[in-house]
């Protein structure tokens, strides 16, 4: 895992991307973020050399998400669905790792979600024809991914997430069937400061979740959780 920096100054906030995320979507959510944003880039995505074969399990990808965290100082941190799990885990595992938290599109929980094909996996999401072909090229490298996160999931037991005491802004989205919104409302209520946030439409939402992660990682006053 490496990751780029992007501005400068206080607070520092660690981003993670989804699962064949192209280089483009792995940036949306630093869009409109106050302070330094630390993007990171996972094995087998962008210009990054593939993953270790024993690389994709969500507790590895933690792990060097603490890493980097430590490194640069982030006292923030948001993540998309494959590092949305993994920030839970790190979460249960250290939960006074960040500050404020931000779970976009969570795809898992405490129960795993069901394999799919590479296919499913890239047309299964909104976007114009040149979107889809730009993840056909992001998913080539993928094979080891899509094999063994299914049957994973990011924790076992939800009570060492009660003891975060963070913000944490979980976001779903209606008719998504690679992050059901049940998952986000079930990982929203798992932390005694979540707040669940369900938009009708996953493109059409970023005005809104970006306007919602400028509060979060900002020492605006977070709305009240639902």
């Amino acid at each position: 895992m490496t990751y780029r920096s992007h501005g400068s100054g206080a607070p520092v906030t660690l981003i993670g991307h989804g699962l064949g995320a192209t280089p483009g979507e792995a940036r949306i959510p630093a869009s409109g973020v106050r302070g330094t944003r630390v993007v990171v880039t996972l094995p087998g995505h962008g210009d990054e050399p593939d993953a270790p074969d024993d690389y994709w399990n969500y507790s590895r990808i933690a792990a060097d998400l603490r890493e980097v965290a430590r490194e640069v100082g982030a006292t923030r941190a948001i993540g998309v669905s494959l590092t949305a799990a993994a920030l839970v885990a790190l979460l249960a595992a250290e939960p006074d790792a960040f500050e404020r938290v931000a779970l976009l599109l969570p795809a898992v929980l405490d129960e795993p979600r069901p394999r799919l094909s590479r296919e499913s996996m890239i047309t299964s999401v909104d976007g114009p024809a040149d979107y889809f072909e730009q993840r056909r090229w992001a998913f080539r490298r993928l094979d080891g991914a899509l094999a063994a996160l299914p049957g994973q999931v990011a924790v076992t037991d939800l009570s060492p997430l009660r003891r975060v005491v963070a913000p944490v802004l979980v976001v779903g989205a209606e008719n998504d069937p690679l992050h059901p919104v049940t998952v986000a409302a079930r990982t929203a209520a798992a932390f005694p400061n979540g707040r669940l946030e369900i938009v009708p439409s996953w493109p059409d939402a970023r005005p809104s979740v970006r306007g919602w992660l400028a509060d979060l990682v900002s020492d605006r006053p977070v709305p009240s959780p639902r």
